[in-house]
């Protein structure tokens, strides 16, 4: 087993390269005005925590106890929505009652995997894209996007990287953050700092508890990096898994 704080650490690995820097205005001005962080994590399988080994292993609940542990003055609630399964259709549909009803100051919204796995067309995978963020901004609300992960045998979706241009495209255009997920899991699996099987479970798909731990922690650096200026501590150097 690897101690924690050296599991932490080694989240970091490759930071440097995929730095994740979030313009939060709502969320700062929430957090000074109010005392209060509320985050909405809407997504599919990995925010739902599909792969994880208990509720507890989840993205979204490691960010909370991270984002408590950083901002202990605070009132900070990450909202779960995940739902396995899922495409960005289906969130849209939901996003006024599983997101802007809970009146939360930030969005994270993880999507396109399911539409590159099933390829249902750039051009309107886009349009559903724009019109989720519109959504979102209208009602104030700072958003996220997360990238797809990194997959070691993603050569079995040819339309893979193309499905990740386009969320990164149409979150440049409406200047919306996006979380580099796939750089930040390239980095870890090339760092030796993670045997495959930490990263990505057996199905060659879903994430896994170090994998999640790693997605949290690295979203908490940004978060509270965007919230208060504070700066993580930084791996320094390879160190081999056994």
């Amino acid at each position: 087993m690897v101690p924690a704080a050296a599991a932490d650490l080694r989240c970091r690995a490759g930071a440097a390269q995929s730095p994740f820097q979030p313009v939060l205005p709502a969320a700062k001005a929430a957090l000074r005005e109010t005392g209060k962080l509320t985050i909405v994590a809407i997504g599919s399988s990995t925010t739902a925590g599909a792969g994880a080994s208990a509720e507890d292993m989840s993205y979204p609940y490691v960010l909370q106890e991270e984002l408590r542990r950083r901002l202990p003055d605070a009132e900070v609630s990450v909202v779960n929505k995940g739902v396995g399964g899922q495409s960005a259709y289906d969130m849209l549909l939901r996003m006024d009652s599983d997101v802007i009803e809970q009146k939360p100051s930030v969005v994270i919204w993880q999507t396109v995997v399911n539409e590159a796995i099933s390829n249902i067309g750039e051009e309107k995978l886009a349009k559903i894209l724009r019109k989720g963020i519109r959504k979102v901004q209208g009602a104030g609300i700072d958003m996220v996007m997360m990238d797809l992960p990194w997959l070691s045998r993603e050569g079995r979706y040819p339309h893979y990287d193309d499905y990740r241009a386009v969320l990164k495209k149409t979150a440049d255009a409406a200047a919306v953050s996006v979380f580099p997920r796939y750089a930040m899991m390239r980095d870890w699996a090339r760092s030796k700092r993670f045997t495959a099987e930490e990263l990505v479970g057996m199905d060659g798909v879903h994430t896994v508890d170090a994998g999640y731990r790693c997605l949290a922690i690295r979203i908490a650096d940004g978060i509270v990096g965007a919230l208060t200026g504070a700066k993580p501590e930084m791996a320094t150097g390879p160190r081999p898994t056994n």
